[in-house]
């Protein structure tokens, strides 16, 4: 099958992880939470470290100094940890954004959620920055030096930047300037854009796995007590610095100024910057339809508000004088025409005659719930043999059409959260032996919650649920990805087998049941 090749390669990379940490500690399934986390322990160690810190040209470094060595114990690992979780948000930001790309998420109705990404890079990075001014050592002293030059660049600067770093001018003003950036201005214009960020998204989760978060600080605490960060020589505007450290992942641009003029930088720099922001137009794949709701069949349950991963739906009081309270109202640049909301009606029953459309409260236009059940009745009459299994799959997960035998047949959906529970049931009275919900993987849909709102519907977990009369036995759910069709083949042969020792007993049982009935009619 084709598979976008850079997609390919993040799907080996998640497969890889998946064996060390499993799907649930997977920390490219947690990359936006994992951050999160991570600006927590920065936030916590900076002000851990701010009350030995001297904020002056006098007593910044020696205060570093004494944190480092003298308190290495305490001071110095919170030093070290604020350093490496600051190193390690760079590379959780940065692998986000890849999988959002190789994942194809960041255009349509997600271009909000990319482009105001940009922004937290760029106040992430400038904070690093601002952060390695406060040491003033001889990389402090390059990194103002540097950052001052690209700042002249600009036209209504013109100089002034430069001259304070000219040695004897340097003040104690400007340098309290800066940790006010770096301590305040910065992290609220950073929480700021975070929120932006996350604020067209519903049931938003800022906390990793708690083993996840667990495993990540401890394994930062001891590279900090393994490599501790230190500091160079204190800062000496009278003289260039000579070798240099660089931290690669906030100074990367600064060696480009000493062989590049000034103008040129940013000329990459904004136009990297540009690029990136502008990818969303650059694609010609357009969203689906969006969702329809349907007054006559809804009855303002909010079903579906709680379940839209987007939050494209609102609810408000009824316009159409019916005897219900509220209606819900579909907001089409926000909707992503996932479905999960027709999955969540209550209404989408399709037990209904078969002569009557099914009509439910809210719908897709390109599958609609009436139409979901016609291919489940086509799929199951096409079947054929001892064991007949119906497979609903996601269409951004495997193709289950890829999977489609004589007594096996996929019916493909736009995401499995548009599944009604109720569906499964039908299909299982109507002739199917079993059913398999395959979506994406596990903890990465496409839409968010797809996968996890169907797997709380069957368990009972969330409404609208699955039934108890249905048979849990003659369910499966199983996520995966386009490039996952083995272990996925694998699984429903071992799910087949299941179902026919399950029917084979069954038969037993009745056959048995008979021939006791048989032997005490003779006897009586």
């Amino acid at each position: 099958v084709l598979v976008n090749p850079i997609k390919r390669v993040y799907l080996a990379l998640e497969s890889w992880f998946n064996m060390s940490f499993g799907t649930e500690w997977n920390p490219l399934y947690h990359l936006g939470t994992l951050s999160f986390f991570l600006f927590w322990v920065i936030l916590v160690t900076g002000i851990y470290l701010f009350i030995p810190f001297h904020g002056s040209l006098a007593g910044a470094h020696a205060s570093v100094e004494y944190i480092t060595h003298d308190q290495w114990y305490a001071a110095g690992v919170m030093r070290s940890l604020h350093r490496y979780a600051s190193d390690a948000v760079i590379v959780t930001v940065l692998l986000h954004m890849f999988k959002e790309f190789a994942s194809g998420r960041y255009h349509g109705f997600r271009w909000f959620s990319w482009v105001t990404g940009i922004p937290n890079l760029w106040t992430i990075v400038t904070l690093g920055i601002t952060g390695y001014w406060l040491v003033w050592d001889e990389l402090a002293q390059y990194v103002a030096v540097g950052s001052a030059r690209l700042m002249d660049a600009i036209p209504l600067l013109s100089g002034a930047m430069t001259r304070n770093f000219v040695a004897g001018e340097m003040t104690d003003r400007f340098f309290i300037l800066i940790e006010f950036l770096h301590l305040l201005g910065q992290p609220l214009a950073l929480a700021f854009f975070l929120w932006l960020h996350v604020k067209r998204l519903s049931n938003v989760e800022i906390n990793p796995p708690r083993g996840l978060a667990i495993g990540t600080l401890l394994a930062l605490t001891i590279l900090s007590l393994i490599e501790p960060a230190v500091s160079h020589a204190p800062a000496d505007l009278a003289k260039v610095p000579q070798v240099i450290q660089l931290d690669w992942f906030y100074l990367n641009i600064y060696p480009l100024i000493d062989i590049w003029p000034e103008g040129q930088v940013w000329i990459l720099v904004l136009g990297i910057t540009w690029f990136i922001t502008l990818m969303p137009w650059m694609t010609f794949k357009r969203d689906g339809a969006k969702a329809v709701v349907d007054l006559d069949h809804c009855n303002g349950c909010e079903l579906c508000f709680d379940d839209c991963p987007f939050d494209a739906i609102s609810v408000q009081a009824r316009t159409d004088g019916a005897k219900f309270e509220k209606e819900v109202v579909v907001n089409p640049d926000l909707c992503a025409a996932c479905g999960i909301c027709a999955g969540s009606c209550p209404s989408s029953n399709p037990f209904r005659s078969r002569k009557e459309e099914l009509k439910t409260g809210i719908d897709m236009p390109q599958q609609p719930v009436d139409m979901m059940r016609t291919q489940t009745n086509e799929a199951i009459a096409s079947m054929e043999g001892d064991v007949k299994i119906l497979v609903y799959g996601c269409n951004h997960g495997l193709n289950v059409e890829r999977l489609d035998t004589k007594d096996t047949k996929g019916v493909k959906l736009l995401c499995s959260g548009m599944l009604p529970p109720t569906l499964v049931e039908y299909a299982l009275k109507n002739g199917a032996d079993g059913v398999l919900v395959t979506g994406c993987r596990d903890n990465d849909c496409f839409y968010r919650f797809g996968n996890r709102w169907i797997k709380q519907r069957f368990a009972g977990e969330r409404k609208p649920i699955l039934r108890g009369r249905a048979d849990r036995d003659r369910i499966r759910v199983h996520g995966g990805a386009e490039t996952d069709k083995d272990r996925i083949e694998n699984d429903l042969n071992i799910f087949r087998a299941d179902l026919l020792k399950k029917k084979q007993a069954e038969a037993q049982l009745a056959e048995s049941t008979q021939q006791d009935e048989a032997s005490q009619g003779e006897g009586s």
